[in-house]
């Protein structure tokens, strides 16, 4: 049986309306390594009286078995589940425990302290409304204290508890106390941190944790338990804001009936309120509220429900039902705060998916403006974003989106970036505003249209993309193919890896970022000879997956033909008239694909050429027999 259980006993049903009646608070803890996180936790769970007879025996058998308190009960191992983070005291995942007062239920999440954990700990605080940060009283504010309120404050958390752990280890003298809060203010100040509230604790002893301490006489503030209960956490702010949400779903369960469900972002919504859909920018009135237990004359920020629209609107899975007086607003270009959350590094122009709300685009980061450095705040020039790095970046997208910022509304200000052949979330990003260029650049309408272009060709665009490693023989293959094209009267352009770099991509090097750059420019201009009519010829080793997807997608469907032209690396080798295998193996050209960078083959491409079976004359002789086929 649990602690406190009197009221169970007595009334289950009381308790559980109880229970329904309470405010949520979502709160992290958050810290250097060794600050005392999960003991806290573990003691606000042990005092809060919500842990199991059976649970404590079992704690205390493992206390004296890998505990690190000399046999008395380690609080800590409450909440450090994974062996790794037990063998190592140290805590590597993100811990989630539910826990309730009298006053206040809680969800709480105990994230890692190291560095390298920086991503697991962005994903505990992206639902917080505090954060309560751990400084080990002997220590002082440390560079990891520095790391962690800088993303606190990046990540809309405006509420933080500067809990000075522990004091008992330092006599909880007073002195220490006020000196480690002057040095956290004055850098939460220069944050922009507006609230902090200091509380002298011992996580293990309990001292102002539930209970006040005796040991800390100067100490005229809240218990830590008393301060969470008593707290204001904004939760009507989300609901005084104008009307948003998110489509989730068309509900369309028979002819007489079309509804659009989600969960309200915010503000409220009555039946007969003036709404504009976006991004089409469609404007009605609401009609009904439906829920599973009947219509609602009324609904709420945070409510799920289904709306009926007076008019029959397009409006599908993705689209923003907004207040027609206030909308979001609609853009394709942002300004951006972005955390990266991949072993791969982040280069900029590469495509990635993005996804915010509940609409998925294909994206690419344009530029990166600046990476930050977490514990000094400098900002420093980058052109690639490797694991935990946090930068500011432009960020374009295909097609326009409905937005807010983040710092307004973190449902439609958040994304996270997606990697198209591995569907691994690979980044976290918050929306700082919409670019200007994104609202007064346009597409301008003209008369000729590529499929009269086309027509007066008498062809089909498409975009023949050789790739394979350097030796393979794409350059010769692609250059018989358009000889025999050529014969046939078809109108081509072939774009040769090396002649483009004496011209359009002179300024880029072998690097990877580089390499990006290469195949993006490429695919925009083989995107621009198509809408002319022609069939494209392109020749590059474009040795990355994703830069081809990128390809792909600039061009409409059924016109882009991979053809992978295949060797091995040692007929490649043999081959190399220009001795660039060589170079690349004595070390003078780096970067070099199939030696020190690597060659990521097509998994489904169109046409598989193996050129060390066949001869030049043929593949082509058969890649000509595809497209007539086509």
């Amino acid at each position: 049986m649990p602690h406190g259980t009197d009221l169970i006993e007595a009334d289950i049903e009381a308790y559980l309306d109880a229970q329904q009646n309470k405010s949520l608070l979502r709160f992290i803890t958050c810290g250097s390594v060794d600050d005392g996180k999960s003991t806290l936790i573990g003691r606000l769970l042990y005092d809060s009286k919500v842990i199991f007879d059976d649970q404590l025996a079992a704690l205390e058998a493992d206390s004296r078995r890998v505990g690190t308190q000399g046999g008395d009960i380690d609080f800590a191992l409450l909440v450090d589940g994974l062996a790794a983070e037990r063998e190592q005291g140290i805590t590597i995942d993100v811990a989630y425990r539910f826990f309730a007062t009298d006053k206040r239920k809680y969800i709480v999440a105990d994230t890692p302290g190291h560095e390298q954990y920086t991503r697991n700990m962005v994903t505990g605080a992206s639902t917080a409304d505090l954060a309560v940060i751990l400084i080990d009283a002997r220590k002082g504010v440390l560079t990891q204290t520095r790391r962690h309120s800088f993303l606190v404050q990046s990540l809309g958390i405006e509420k933080v508890v500067l809990a000075v752990n522990k004091m008992d280890l330092v006599g909880f003298d007073q002195s220490v106390f006020d000196r480690i809060v002057a040095d956290y203010a004055a850098f939460a100040d220069a944050l922009g941190i507006a609230e902090v509230t200091a509380i002298p604790i011992s996580g293990l002893r309990g001292d102002n944790i539930a209970r006040r301490s005796d040991l800390t006489p100067w100490y005229v503030g809240p218990t830590l338990i008393d301060h969470l209960d008593t707290v204001e956490v904004d939760q009507d702010r989300r609901a005084a804001r104008p009307f948003r949400m998110a489509v989730q779903w068309v509900n369309r369960p028979d002819l007489d009936f079309r509804g659009f469900s989600g969960q309200i972002d915010a503000g409220t919504v009555r039946p007969g309120d003036p709404v504009r859909v976006l991004p089409s920018g469609r404007e009605s009135r609401i009609a009904r509220i439906v829920t599973a237990d009947g219509d609602l004359p009324l609904a709420v920020a945070g409510q799920s429900v289904t709306l009926t629209l007076e008019d029959e609107i397009d409006c599908s899975r993705g689209d923003v039902i907004a207040a027609a007086a206030s909308p979001v607003e609609v853009a394709d270009q942002f300004e951006t705060t972005l955390v990266w959350m991949s072993a791969d590094a982040l280069i900029a122009g590469r495509a990635y998916w993005l996804k915010l709300g509940t609409r998925t685009v294909s994206a690419t980061v344009t530029e990166l403006k600046y990476k930050i450095n977490v514990n000094s705040l400098e900002h420093l020039a980058t052109r690639h974003l490797d694991l935990n790095e946090i930068a500011v970046a432009n960020v374009s997208l295909t097609q326009p989106l409905p937005f807010e910022p983040y710092a307004d509304n973190h449902d439609l200000g958040g994304f996270i970036l997606i990697d198209r052949m591995t569907n691994a979330t690979v980044g976290a990003g918050m929306i700082h505003y919409a670019l200007r260029r994104s609202h007064n650049i346009h597409w301008q309408a003209v008369d000729v249209t590529k499929a009269r272009r086309a027509q007066t060709l008498g062809q089909k665009p498409a975009v023949l993309w050789f790739t394979g490693l350097s030796g393979a023989g794409k350059s010769t293959i692609a250059n018989l193919v358009e000889k025999r094209l050529h014969g046939l009267g078809r109108h081509t352009y072939l774009l040769d890896g090396d002649n483009v770099r004496h011209g359009l991509n002179r300024d880029l090097g072998f690097t990877e970022a580089d390499r990006v750059e290469n195949i993006r420019r490429v695919s925009e201009v083989a995107r621009l000879m198509a809408d002319a009519g022609l069939i494209v010829l392109v020749s590059f080793i474009s040795p990355f997956r994703s830069d081809r997807q990128m390809a792909r997608d600039r061009v409409e469907p059924g016109e882009f033909v991979e053809i992978y032209v295949d060797a091995p690396l040692a007929v490649a080798e043999a081959r190399d008239v220009k001795g660039l295998y060589a170079k690349a193996r004595r070390g003078e050209l780096k970067n070099f694909t199939g030696i020190d960078s690597p060659y990521e083959p097509p998994e489904s491409p169109e046409i598989h050429i193996r050129s060390d079976h066949i001869a030049p004359d043929a593949a082509a002789e058969s890649i000509i027999a595809w497209l007539e086929s086509r």
